[in-house]
């Protein structure tokens, strides 16, 4: 299993210093809205000068270098725990190599690992495909943009917010506008509806990992989308919360079915730094 830990260490590397293409694309299409010599326009200039000197030289592209979230999906009967173990011991390397900085923190003694593992850190999620290959993404989520992502249980009367997708589109809303620009904006927003709290956390944290450019599968959940972003960039928050037209680059729905009582929606927040990466094997080429 040595390659694979090879690999997932060179997966965080590029995760951490090298932002996807269509992230850093649509930065550069939001300098290109704002007016020149604007705090707006001054703040994309600086963050994607970060970007490319990041790419450059290596170096983490924030200094926060998240809590790492792994999405694993692999063929049935492959060894989950053998991924789990070479995922851990990645995390190792990549933390004393690349350098991350250590950000496992023991909740009871409040001591951090110095290493970047823990118990539930870093996070693993695992689903079994029928594809005959293995498939890892890996996302560095910071802890700023976490801290202000929503979890809402419809109805809720003080947002006058019905169990509905207008209902949905309020409580999006409402979490921008409390986040203002406590997150590092421009945003990108991951939202999950279902049935039970922790479903709906996981599907959010999915949406993230969607190209920025792609198509929802569902024409409804499509258009919405489209017309909660226009909504969310009208509340002129901006980059950096600094104003201007981009306050998100993209929001992105993932739903489920939900208990007829029953009608939640989680809103995952992303910085600037959406640093996201994917790596896949063909089985035969692991070992």
């Amino acid at each position: 299993m040595a390659k694979l830990r090879n690999a997932i260490v060179e997966l965080y590397r590029l995760a951490a210093t090298s932002l996807p293409a269509d992230i850093e694309a649509a930065l550069r299409g939001a300098l290109k809205k704002e007016k020149r010599g604007s705090a707006a326009g001054t703040a994309l200039s600086a963050i994607l000068e970060n970007i490319k000197l990041a790419r450059e030289t290596l170096r983490p592209v924030c200094q926060d270098t998240g809590v790492p979230i792994f999405f694993v999906k692999m063929p049935c009967g492959f060894s989950q725990l053998e991924i789990e173990n070479e995922i851990i011991r990645a995390t190792r390397i990549a933390t004393k190599n690349i350098p991350l900085r250590a950000n496992a923190v023991d909740v009871l003694t409040d001591k951090n690992s110095g290493d970047n593992t823990g118990v539930g850190f870093p996070v693993i999620y695992f689903e079994e495909t029928k594809d005959k290959k293995l498939a890892i993404d890996l996302m560095l989520k910071g802890s700023g943009s976490e801290n202000i992502g929503q979890l809402y249980k419809l109805p809720l009367q003080e947002l006058k917010a019905e169990r509905d997708l207008e209902g949905m589109r309020k409580c999006i809303l409402d979490a921008v506008h409390k986040a203002q620009g406590k997150g590092c904006p421009p945003y990108i927003i991951g939202v999950g509806i279902g049935a039970t709290k922790d479903q709906v956390t996981k599907v959010s944290k999915e949406q993230l990992m969607r190209d920025l450019n792609d198509m929802n599968a569902n024409a409804t959940l499509a258009k919405l989308e489209k017309r909660i972003l226009d909504d969310v960039n009208r509340l002129g928050i901006g980059p950096i919360g600094f104003g201007g037209k981009t306050t998100a680059l993209a929001v992105k729905i993932g739903a489920c079915h939900r208990h007829p009582a029953s009608y939640f929606v989680d809103v995952s927040i992303n910085c600037w730094a959406s640093r996201r990466a994917v790596i896949t094997f063909k089985i035969k080429n692991i070992e």
